[in-house]
């Protein structure tokens, strides 16, 4: 049955990556219907139009899944990770709150705008509202990143004695971790890869089964379109990753050190695309491995020193003893593991899994450029593989990269400061949090089965015919209110 802590620590392991599902999707695919709008609006060419309310519907129905399942999150703190949120609640929840009362209402306020606007308001006007939603995304990020980058670097933040508490002392500090500064737009450039795989692979399945007939220019136009962002934002995403993988090593190397299965500290270190092994330092086989690119990507030059886990293991268990003897004893009964090692194979592969995802997808969209040129479509029935593959890598590529942030990390729940044993809820019992997994599931499993279901039936009905749409100074002042969608 576990214990409490390892029964939270699943819990919020299947309801965060659930929920991270959701999250890249809304915020690529926002941005591509913008795109779309607003060209409608510059050219009022009839394909851009029935894109947009084509795309917009699938973005629809992924922003209200994303919306219910994010709502668990902040639930599944004060339930289960009640001492979490009493020691670091003052610094955890001020991004979460503006986070709810800015970004999360930008983006709500003006896709009711853009849903219910259709000939009711300026086109202009219409299609600002969906760039507004998008940029409401993109704010949620920053402040939920903000949030976690402080978990992975801990600053603008002062220990009160009194409360026992840490407590803000610079919100622009934590605002600017440079854990964040770095994560941000690693993880913006990953949404858009994800939002303009999803296009392409929905459109080029269209363009497969429709390409005899007048629709193909329609989809062959989202195909090139989705294939250009999600080929562009990968290249921001390899140098965005190159430079956190720096800051990582600078101020997390066991995470780095744990990536890569690397035990001894080493000097033009290579990097290992394979291995062979229980990789606990002692049998491992690099069956791949290219001279000097660890260095590179850790120290910015090939010859430079990559710390080893074993060496790191001393260092860690130094900086833990020395928690007490900066804050007291009462922080320093929050730090209580025996070993300061995260579970090296989770760290080594789900980072490689990430990588490879994200390499293949890039493949995907050269090959749909390619294919889809001088008016080209898809003939082989392989390319209905890759339509439907297209946006899942990417996706799980986010996931593999959410999931070795936050076990790269481990035992530490708040980075030198406080490990994860000692925020769980001494009062939540075995029962309980079982109790409530088990609905999360059921629930996560009936939206699973909605949103496939709404995502498919709109698929296979594809882009509405053109229909020329009503100008809002046509539409009578008195007019009720209809729904688009």
């Amino acid at each position: 049955m576990g214990s409490s802590l390892d029964v939270a620590r699943w819990q919020f392991a299947i309801t965060t990556v659930y929920h991270f599902l959701f999250v890249p999707v809304t915020i690529g695919m926002s941005g591509v219907v913008a795109y779309f709008h607003t060209q409608w609006v510059r050219t009022h060419r009839p394909e851009y139009y029935r894109l947009t309310k084509f795309f917009g519907k699938l973005f629809l129905i992924n922003f209200a899944l994303g919306l219910v399942t994010g709502i668990v999150q902040e639930f599944q703190f004060g339930m289960n990770w009640s001492d979490y949120s009493r020691f670091v609640g003052d610094i955890f929840g001020a991004p979460l709150a503006f986070e709810a009362l800015l970004a999360f209402f930008l983006e709500s306020t003006f896709l009711g705008v853009w849903v219910f606007g259709w000939g009711r308001i300026p086109e202009r006007l219409h299609a600002s509202s969906m760039w507004l939603v998008h940029v409401g995304t993109v704010l949620s990020a920053y402040f939920i990143l903000a949030a976690n980058s402080f978990m992975q670097h801990p600053v603008g933040f002062r220990f009160n004695p009194e409360t026992g508490r840490a407590e803000m002392s610079d919100f622009i500090a934590v605002l600017t971790n440079k854990v964040q500064l770095v994560t941000f737009p690693h993880v913006v450039m990953s949404a858009y890869m994800v939002g303009g795989a999803v296009i392409m692979g929905v459109a080029l399945w269209l363009l497969r089964r429709d390409r005899a007939t007048d629709d193909a220019p329609v989809y062959r136009k989202a195909v090139r379109v989705g294939a250009v962002v999600s080929l562009v934002a990968s290249l921001g995403v390899i140098v965005s990753g190159d430079v956190q993988g720096k800051i990582m090593t600078e101020v997390q190397p066991m995470k780095m050190a744990a990536a890569e299965a690397l035990y001894d500290t080493t000097s033009n270190a290579p990097f290992s695309v394979l291995s062979i092994g229980p990789l606990d330092g002692s049998t491992a086989t690099r069956v791949i491995q290219v001279p000097g690119l660890l260095s590179f990507l850790g120290t910015g030059s090939f010859d430079g020193t990559v710390e080893g886990i074993n060496d790191l293991k001393v260092s860690e268990r130094a900086m833990a003893e020395r928690v007490g003897q900066q804050y007291g004893p009462e922080v320093a009964a929050l730090v209580t593991a025996d070993d300061y090692t995260p579970i090296v194979p989770v760290a080594y592969w789900t980072f490689r899994l990430m990588m490879g995802a994200g390499f293949l997808t890039m493949l995907f969209c050269a090959a749909a450029l390619w294919v889809t040129r001088k008016n080209g479509a898809p003939q082989s029935r392989w390319w209905v593989w890759v339509a439907v593959l297209a946006p899942l890598l990417p996706i799980f590529a986010n996931s593999f990269g959410w999931i070795f942030t936050e076990m790269g990390r481990q035992p530490w729940l708040v980075y030198g400061l406080m490990t994860t044993a000692t925020g769980v809820s001494p009062s939540v019992s075995v029962g309980e949090v079982w109790v409530s997994m088990v609905v999360y599931t059921l629930l996560y499993a009936a939206l699973a089965v909605v949103e496939v279901k709404l995502f498919l039936t709109y698929v296979r009905r594809g882009a509405e015919p053109f229909e020329d749409p009503a100008d809002h100074t046509d539409v009578p002042e008195d007019a009720p209110l209809q729904f688009a969608y």
